[in-house]
């Protein structure tokens, strides 16, 4: 089996910088991008046209994440500067400075909760620190997951029900925390190398990760009524002739997709275990996102962003 994807748009506006994170937003058809330019756009998906973007951080933006209903987007700083931006609004309606000396440690990646109310975040110790999202106590820490190994987290994120939180570990550690009772329920070691990126399926049932040793790993990560995990690591996906960057699971949970340092994307069939497609791009590919089911015309469009500020959006071909 084999796909065909080809360019439709290319972004008019490109970031000066490296595009670090990229998201495609269930609302309005819309994209936003993180750069190492420190700026966050919102595009235009149809047209590639820039719709808002927010003035310039001091430093690189490293980390995004967007709300389910696709209203705000959470974002992070270098310096661990984490932002609330208001995407129908324009405005910044939640800042926190996690670097300050009375907020523990800096944050690195950042994940909002699906459920609403909280996000987590992830930095130099490992652990993941649950904090509130709601604007008015924007930042204040709830509480602390602890992986007790005391190596840097490289990547957080949400199942989409909400329910509990991934870590990914420059170790090459993945843990798994239930949220309920702020637990550590699983521990993978599926990795020789950092892990990249972390992506749920949309049923929560299966976690896939990509990391420096050019693998993606797929796990089953279903929780069984007596509470135990699933079996851990089920598929090894390999291809890529260098560290593994970004990756994500399509709407309807067939397909992976992934961008590398080998300057390619790469989509994968995730019952065959094997890349049906591979799409050549200028530079790294530091992030991809695949289009929601939610927005309008979804055909197994999917967005990518590199080392060359370029946004790109791709669709299969032969669709409209």
């Amino acid at each position: 089996m084999s796909l065909a994807y080809v360019y439709s748009t290319v972004c008019t506006e490109p970031h000066a910088d490296a595009v670090w994170d990229i998201c495609w937003t269930a609302k309005d058809n819309a994209v936003v991008s993180i750069s190492a330019d420190g700026v966050i756009k919102r595009w235009n998906s149809t047209s590639g046209q820039v719709m808002r973007s927010i003035p310039a951080h001091t430093l690189g933006l490293v980390s995004l994440s967007v709300s389910a209903d696709g209203g705000h987007a959470l974002y992070n700083s270098i310096d661990g500067t984490t932002f609330l931006w208001d995407l129908e609004g324009g405005a910044i309606v939640g800042k926190h400075e996690s670097y300050t000396r009375s907020a523990g440690e800096p944050s690195w990646s950042v994940s909002l909760n699906p459920k609403g109310g909280t996000y987590a975040a992830t930095g130099g110790s490992g652990n993941v620190t649950i904090h509130s999202a709601e604007p008015e106590t924007f930042g204040e820490r709830r509480t602390t997951l602890s992986s007790g190994r005391g190596k840097f987290g490289m990547r957080c994120n949400h199942s989409p029900d909400g329910s509990r939180v991934a870590l990914s570990v420059d170790s090459g550690q993945i843990f798994i925390f239930d949220l309920a009772s702020s637990t550590l329920t699983a521990t993978y070691t599926s990795h020789a190398m950092a892990v990249r990126s972390l992506s749920w399926s949309p049923d929560s049932q299966l976690l896939l990760s990509a990391s420096e040793d050019k693998r993606l790993i797929l796990h089953d990560v279903r929780v069984s009524s007596t509470g135990r995990p699933g079996s851990g690591a089920v598929a090894s996906l390999s291809g890529h002739s260098s560290w593994v960057l970004s990756s994500d699971i399509s709407p309807d949970g067939r397909l992976a997709l992934s961008g590398s340092a080998d300057k390619t994307v790469k989509v994968w069939d995730i019952a065959a275990r094997a890349a049906v497609s591979t799409i050549a791009d200028t530079q790294e590919v530091w992030a991809v996102s695949w289009q929601p089911s939610s927005a309008a015309a979804s055909s197994g469009a999917f967005a990518t962003g590199g080392e060359d500020g370029v946004v790109r959006w791709s669709k299969a071909a032969g669709t409209g």
